[in-house]
């Protein structure tokens, strides 16, 4: 789940991590009297989506009075905000926050990301603050320095001097560095985050580091224990496709393609996509609906499928471990004949139960098409997935 950067702000603030003084605003008005409440002579206008790259895209904006303020915020309320992060399609803008503007010295990149090959945390810290990581990675790969704590020994004082030391830091800003990570690794911890991300970190003209940006990802399956941060979900960021499928426990990414995937099992669902596209074709989405799925299970996510216009064919992938290819079958019956079968239905069953699943499927009396494996399935779903279009 992500979070946007005003919400960032507070939770830094609230963990004494130092930031600028800033105001949510969802209307012109509201953003000239953020302004004024500011008191300063400059403040940044910017843009509240969940994407990088806002800067770029005209979604911030240096303003130097209460009137501009809220001109400004009048352009950018309501424009859709398209960085490489949205896609053509964009961000709709439904409200902006209104910062007092730093006097920068210096910018700096610090990140924190869950380090699976370690199972550890990674921490990353750059000079080349305000510049996408992956650019800095790729031209300056010497201007990063990248550690990995273990979480079972804890963030220790070598680790931090690793950081401060390894890009050669003023005594001073080595100080306030080593001080900073110690806040946010804690702060890691105990929000279970997945994600965090400062770009840039500013060293100000006073010599005060402060955080002018905030990116927050945190780890769906913890959110149980953080009732007040998943009460920050915003969903008219996210894809209505994906809130749906989360009621049910699904696990569903919508991408950009016509055929449709229902599989069990992350690894499969990610093969899935692979050999449709191997085959020539475009997935239109990532969903797993996991190893235990019931019968419910799957008419719910045959109805999300079903729900999206750009599927032209469906290709249901099932390899029966802990799940039984019959209550698979069953499921799939169920929601063809609730729905109806207005795209053509390409079914690979193999595992627990598969005869009887098999028998299920060809004793339904739908159009249901079989296939002997994945690469045949694969060439199927694509096959129909042209001819509809066609």
């Amino acid at each position: 789940m992500n979070i946007h950067e005003y919400q960032a702000k507070k939770l830094f603030a609230d963990n004494g991590v130092a930031v600028p003084e800033g105001y949510l605003a969802r209307t012109p008005i509201e953003a000239e009297f953020a302004m004024r409440r500011l008191g300063g002579p400059v403040a940044v206008v910017k843009a509240q989506v969940h994407a990088g790259g806002r800067g770029k895209a005209g979604g911030v904006k240096l303003v130097k009075s209460p009137d501009e303020c809220a001109k400004v915020t009048e352009k950018m309320i309501g424009m859709r905000l398209v960085t490489p992060q949205t896609g053509a399609e964009g961000k709709l803008v439904r409200m902006v926050y209104i910062e007092a503007g730093s006097e920068i010295a210096k910018e700096y990149y610090l990140a924190m990301v869950l380090d699976r090959e370690t199972a550890g945390v990674a921490i990353m810290f750059s000079t080349e603050g305000g510049m996408d990581i992956e650019e800095v990675a790729e031209k300056h790969p010497d201007k990063i320095v990248k550690i990995s704590v273990d979480p079972t020994i804890g963030l220790q004082g070598y680790h931090l001097r690793s950081l401060a030391y390894g890009l050669k830091l003023p005594a001073d800003e080595g100080k306030e560095l080593m001080a900073m990570v110690k806040k946010l690794y804690a702060m890691f911890l105990k929000y279970d985050y997945s994600l965090l991300e400062i770009n840039p970190l500013i060293v100000n003209k006073q010599g005060k580091m402060l955080a002018l940006d905030g990116k927050m990802n945190f780890d769906d399956n913890a959110l149980y224990r953080h009732k007040d941060i998943e009460a920050m979900r915003d969903f008219a960021e996210e894809d209505p496709r994906e809130i749906e499928a989360s009621k049910f426990g699904l696990s569903y990414i919508g991408l950009e393609g016509n055929i449709g995937c229902l599989v069990n099992g992350a690894g499969l669902a990610m093969a899935t996509m692979d050999i449709i596209k191997l085959s020539g074709g475009e997935p239109a989405n990532f969903l797993d609906v996991g190893g235990g799925a019931s019968e419910e299970m799957v008419r719910n996510a045959f109805r999300i499928l079903f729900s999206d216009p750009n599927v032209k064919a469906v290709f249901v992938n099932i390899f029966g471990g802990i799940m039984r290819c019959d209550v698979i079958a069953q499921g799939i019956v169920a929601a063809a004949k609730e729905l109806g079968l207005r795209q053509p239905l390409i079914v690979r069953l193999e595992g627990t139960n598969v005869e009887k699943g098999k028998q299920i499927l060809e004793t339904s009396g739908l159009k249901i098409i079989p296939a002997d494996d994945m690469a045949d399935g694969a060439r199927k779903a694509v096959e129909a997935a042209r001819a509809a279009k066609n």
